[in-house]
């Protein structure tokens, strides 16, 4: 399209001074907010407030989440924590990850899982993602494993199974641990089993965005007893307390005991409480649910997007599913016909979408390693030094070196919002995201025309 249609057909944007696909007007927002709070977390809470037990390892509601949440994952063990990361931390340390060992993750995630790896003293060594779900790319794993690894760290990346199977056969080859993140992946499956307890442990959250919200909180799960006997005690002070002892326990007087606790390694106070117990119970009861509407409404909007030129919304992988915690969205300026970067392309359709009146967000920008946390690893502030004949953080902590992870957040951007997740929206609003990208998409010239003007005058 020449320059003078294109500036023709721009004011067919909202962005341009046209109405909005999705105006916010005197009726309020047409968004869906998460969490969605029905009076069954209300009773939830009031019985909390109405039975007077605030807290405990043994506590009620604790113990009662526990239970139903290792049934739904598939797990033998389950024990609540005060927010995610702990429940990685106690994950990685109680599956014998020790100060200076090294541990694989991915480039591309939230940066609290290399800081549960750091927590326990090792140090994360970063490989690049899987190009199709932006999950840690098996392939990789090999070449980082050193004399040092004792882990790998998969994250189930916004939600989506990552490859577990070739995940757990490359942690035999070299006798490594897997500790899953799964804090984006409440209910996703591999293979036909949920996520989480595939590994040797894992790790969820119950950040209030998250697709099981509590406020804050995390879950640990495992199939190995002397593993969850071990997480136990590390999120009691790393006293000598046991799984067995709950069997004994005053359920009316759950912070009361008998004997004097000795603390035997270092752990810290990361049990959750009950309040969060109670809401994460009534939540977990939907949640089958409110995933298979979140998945349906993906599915449907991946199917518009799809067929637009240079449009790559989320992808189902045979054998692996999602649940859709963030619906990441890519674009190719060469498929889509224009003459603009990945960058300009992603920031001018963000702007245009927001003008449509569409949740966007960036999320992250950068490759993890790009953080200024493993960009200057200030031992004086507690970052492992690496040991010898380990790997050269200093290269390995390079971002250039992870290309696909680049490359994905350079070109793409998160449709919906923490506050306004898919998971919240219903199937109207959803139609809405899929009009107001159908529009922008068709004026993608006089957009693209806009960017790079907009870069001109930057400049």
């Amino acid at each position: 399209m020449n320059a003078s249609r294109a500036a023709a057909r721009s004011a067919d944007l909202a962005l341009f001074g046209a109405t909005p696909v999705l105006p916010r007007g005197p009726a309020g927002d047409p968004h869906g907010t998460w969490p969605i709070v029905t009076d069954d977390e209300r009773r939830a809470v009031a019985r909390v407030l109405d039975r007077g037990i605030l807290s405990g390892a043994q506590a009620p509601e604790a113990t009662a989440l526990e239970e139903e949440f290792a049934r739904y994952v598939g797990a033998r063990y389950c024990l609540l924590t005060h927010c995610g990361t702990s429940a990685l931390s106690i994950a990685l340390a109680a599956t014998g990850v020790r100060a200076g060992d090294e541990v694989i993750v991915p480039a591309y995630s939230f940066v609290a899982t290399p800081l549960a790896v750091l927590h326990v003293g090792a140090i994360p060594v970063f490989v690049d993602i899987d190009d199709a779900t932006g999950c840690l790319d098996p392939a990789a794993i090999d070449g980082a494993v050193t004399a040092h690894t004792r882990a790998i760290l998969p994250v189930h990346m916004h939600g989506c199974a990552a490859d577990m199977a070739a995940i757990v056969a490359c942690a035999r080859r070299h006798s490594l641990r897997i500790v899953e993140d799964a804090a984006q992946a409440h209910g996703a499956t591999c293979e036909g089993r949920r996520v989480g307890a595939l590994g040797d442990a894992g790790g969820f959250s119950l950040q209030s965005s998250k697709n099981l919200p509590a406020g804050e909180g995390g879950l640990f799960v495992t199939n190995d007893g002397a593993v969850a006997s071990e997480a136990n005690s590390l999120r009691n002070f790393g006293q000598d307390v046991w799984l067995a002892e709950a069997a004994g326990c005053d359920a009316a007087r759950p912070l009361d005991g008998a004997r004097v606790l000795d603390s035997k390694r270092i752990g810290s106070m990361y049990r959750g409480n009950e309040l969060a117990a109670a809401f994460a119970r009534a939540q977990l009861a939907r949640l089958p649910e409110l995933t298979e509407r979140c998945q349906r409404n993906a599915e449907r909007l991946a199917r518009a997007l799809g067929e637009l030129p240079g449009v790559d919304p989320p992808r189902a992988v045979p054998g692996r599913t999602s649940v859709h915690h963030k619906f990441r969205v890519r674009l190719d300026p060469e498929r889509a016909g224009l003459g603009v970067t990945p960058r300009q392309l992603r920031d001018a359709t963000m702007r245009a979408l927001v003008a449509e009146g569409l949740e966007v967000v960036l999320w992250q920008a950068a490759p993890l390693p790009a953080q200024t946390l493993f960009r200057q690893r200030d031992a004086t502030l507690g970052f492992p030094r690496p040991r010898p004949g380990g790997t050269d953080l200093a290269a390995n902590y390079e971002p250039s070196r992870y290309p696909r992870s680049q490359a994905l957040l350079d070109g793409s951007f998160v449709l919906f919002s923490q506050s306004c997740p898919l998971i919240a929206q219903p199937a109207a609003v959803v139609d809405r995201y899929a009009e107001a990208f159908q529009r922008v998409w068709n004026h993608r010239d006089a957009l693209a025309a806009w960017a790079v003007r907009q870069s001109g005058s930057i400049g």
